[in-house]
Formats: structure tokens, C-alpha cells, sequence
């Protein structure tokens, strides 16, 4: 690759799905942009597509071109987007040499008058070896230096961080630190010390810890519409709404007003007409004290409540959702919803660029980065 590979390169990995990789390089993008003149991103393999200008893209590329304002081809952001049935394609008469020749070349021109590339790699170490090309052999491949984003408590992040370890170095990449995300606030102080410690004496940087911010983790309304298959039944109101609490309605009227707060989502079966009257009035009478605004109302049981009861929530601005499935499932659903950041989602690529400059050592990061091997 000449003289575009003496470049410097970033690799930010993770332990495992959704332990905070994309938010931690959206944050370091822009803290790099202090310390270098120009910085490109990649990610050369993605599981979650979109179709931009015809391709299909990584939702992660999609973000960071468009909050860090990236000047380069969308589609050499992604040269590689994993769609259904890629891998079966690709075991019965795949083309390594093509895949590595398409990341190559989107790399060079990505990387073509670039200070800092960044490189976000997708789940854990070994994700993308079915087709030959785990984050691991990637690293390898573009030379990058590697972070390692973790995410929880003490024991589990130590034992997930040696086995990715284990990968990286089989592949002779050289892991130059991580970062823990996501550690519960009224642990934070004995985790970092402990975590620091049990790295330490694996010979492992600790690059920075990052406390969990139930902001970045709460959906909208319209994540839901796009997540699964509950559908919208009100006027389009309230894609924004973010879900704060959720409140299944199982549950008298009388009861429920003790759990109703600013944000919350009732699921609800469609025939609990008590129950959405009184979601109703809580928030009525708290948009008129500006508190306790309901997020939305889910709709279970394929069952929908009388046409008048319909006309008031949508009067009141509620959105109301649909679902087929029973309460439980319809909840389960909504509990296992993966929160990726969004373009419009402007209030949480701040919080992500404040999280990565107060708890993360970016100068330190910086430094290895234009240090030779660890």
C-alpha cells in the first residue's frame, strides 16, 4: 500500500455488541480533531446497513459522516456491508482476495492526505471470521494500532478483554489500551481502582472509564417503528419522545398513578380503556405544570380502543402504537432494542464528545498512537 500505510491508524474494537464502540469513536473523532490536522474514519465491515445513494452503508458511517461532516465517499466508508445471505454466498464460492482488495482500496483513499484514520471494527475480535475477515485479521490487514472498548463490572470485562486479547495477538496487532464504558455510577470509584489494577498486571493500559449515561440508552418512538414490526396508528407526533420508564398495564388505574412519570411508555392492552384515561389525565395535567408528559402508549393484543378514546390521546398529542402480540412480548421486544446513536440525535453525540473528554486520557491515546509497537 506505499506510502498511504505509514499513515497513522486507530482500530476501535470491543469486547463484545453494544459495549459503546460507535459512541467512543464518535467522542474520539472529535477529540482528535484538536490534536491532528485531518481525520478520516472507516469501517470496513458492517452488520446494520442502510441504502444511501444506491449502496448499501453502515448506519455507523451514515452517523459519523454526517455529525463529524466527513469530506469523502460514504461508500469508502463502508466498502463492506454484510446483507442477509452474504455469508452462505460467501462460504459456497466467496472471493477473499476481492473483500481485502475493496477494503484496501477504500482505505487508500480514505486515509489519501489524512494525519488520523479511524478505524471502528464491528462486536467483538472474532466477529467477520466466518468470511475470513475478523475485526483481528483487520487490524492486521491496515496495520492499525489497536483500543479495546469494554463495557460492565470487574470480573466479566477482565475475562472478555484476555480472551479478544488472545485473538488480537495471535493476529500480532498491537492493543495499546482500553477503555471500560457503561460502569454504574455508585460503583464507579472501586471499579476504576480494582479494573486498573487487575489490568495493570496484565501488562494492559487503562485508557479511560467511562460512567453509564441512561441517556444514550434510551429509545425513541421512532426507534421503535424502525426496530420492529409495532406499527403507528396515531397522526405522526412525537418521533422524538424519549422513553424514560416503561409501564406495562397490568396494573389498576388507582395503582398506576404511583408509577406514571415524565417519559413514560404504557403498554397496555387495547381494551384497558381505565387505564389509558388515566395515562391520559397524568399527562394533561402535567404538560399544564410542564412535568410528567406521557412518551407514548403502546397498543397490545391486536386490540384497539373506542374511536372517541382515540381522538382524545391523538388531541393530546400522544403517539400511539400497535401491536399484534400480548403485553409481554410486545415489552420484551422494546427491552431488547440495541440504541445506536442517529444522525438526529443531536443531544447525544454531545453527551458522547463531553463523556470521551472528561473520562477518557486522549493525550495519552494520541501519544501511543505516534509511538512505535507497544
Amino acid at each position: 500500500m506505499g506510502e498511504e500505510m505509514k499513515q497513522r491508524r486507530i482500530f476501535i474494537a470491543a469486547t463484545q455488541q453494544n459495549d459503546g464502540k460507535t459512541t467512543v469513536s464518535l467522542g474520539l473523532i472529535q477529540a482528535f480533531r484538536d490534536r491532528f490536522k485531518s481525520v478520516g474514519f472507516i469501517k470496513p465491515v458492517g452488520q446494520r446497513y442502510v441504502f444511501e445513494h444506491g449502496y448499501k452503508v453502515d448506519e455507523d458511517s451514515v452517523l459519523i459522516e454526517k455529525v463529524c461532516g466527513m469530506k469523502c465517499s460514504l461508500k469508502d466508508m463502508s466498502p463492506i456491508a454484510i446483507g442477509k445471505g452474504f455469508t452462505e454466498k460467501y462460504i459456497r464460492r466467496g472471493d477473499h482476495r476481492k473483500l481485502v482488495k475493496n477494503i484496501i482500496s477504500s482505505f487508500e483513499r480514505i486515509s489519501r492526505k489524512k494525519d488520523l484514520v479511524v478505524i471502528e471494527g464491528t462486536g467483538h475480535a472474532g466477529v467477520g471470521s466466518i468470511f475470513d475477515l475478523s475485526n483481528a485479521r483487520v487490524a492486521n490487514l491496515l496495520d492499525a494500532k489497536v483500543i479495546l472498548v469494554t463495557s460492565g463490572g470487574i470480573g466479566k470485562p477482565i475475562d472478555e478483554i484476555e480472551l479478544n486479547m488472545a485473538l488480537f495477538e495471535k493476529e500480532d496487532v498491537d492493543v495499546i489500551g482500553v477503555i471500560v464504558n457503561k460502569v454504574i455510577s455508585s460503583k464507579y470509584e472501586r471499579i476504576k481502582k480494582i479494573l486498573s489494577l487487575g489490568l495493570k498486571k496484565r501488562g494492559i493500559d487503562m485508557l479511560g472509564v467511562i460512567p453509564y449515561t441512561p441517556s444514550l440508552s434510551m429509545p425513541t418512538i421512532q426507534h421503535i417503528i424502525e426496530e420492529t414490526d409495532i406499527k403507528m396508528v396515531s397522526k405522526t407526533t412525537g418521533m422524538q419522545n424519549k422513553i424514560r420508564n416503561i409501564l406495562i398495564g397490568a396494573m389498576s388505574p388507582h395503582d398506576a398513578l404511583d408509577y406514571i412519570e415524565d417519559g413514560s411508555l404504557l403498554i397496555t392492552p387495547g381494551d384497558r380503556e381505565d387505564l389509558i384515561m388515566t395515562a391520559l389525565s397524568i399527562h394533561l395535567l402535567g404538560k399544564q405544570h410542564k412535568q410528567n408528559s406521557m412518551a407514548g402508549i403502546i397498543l397490545t393484543g391486536g386490540i384497539m380502543p373506542h374511536p372517541k378514546i382515540m381522538s382524545l390521546i391523538e388531541s393530546a398529542g400522544i403517539p400511539v402504537l400497535f401491536s399484534r402480540g400480548h403485553t409481554y412480548v410486545t415489552a420484551s421486544k422494546i427491552h431488547d432494542l440495541a440504541i445506536k446513536i442517529r444522525p438526529e440525535d443531536k443531544e447525544k453525540t454531545v453527551i458522547a464528545k463531553r463523556l470521551i473528554k472528561k473520562y477518557v486520557d486522549v493525550n495519552k491515546i494520541s501519544e501511543k498512537i505516534k509511538q512505535g509497537r507497544s
